[in-house]
């Protein structure tokens, strides 16, 4: 898979993903893929919000990892 194929699953992915964090004010943003870590941006309610760490691994790392198996991690950067 190409890198621009990668960035176009894992962008899928966070799309599939928004609307459930936007329901609850808050929303996602993809800042890089390096290597197999794809890092993000959790923003507005996500920032505060005492569970984002479980939603970070459980939602969206699983969410990416399905339409892009070859990512190994998923991190926050605040």
């Amino acid at each position: 898979m190409t890198a621009q194929e990668t960035q176009n699953n894992v962008e899928k992915a966070l799309d599939e993903i928004r609307p459930f964090l936007m329901s609850d004010g808050g929303n996602i943003k993809l800042i890089s893929i390096e290597d197999a870590i794809v890092k993000v941006q959790l923003e507005g309610a996500c920032t505060g919000c005492s569970v984002n760490q479980m939603t970070l691994k459980n939602g969206v790392e699983a969410t990416i990892k399905k339409y892009a198996p070859q990512i190994e991690q998923v991190v926050n950067i605040d």
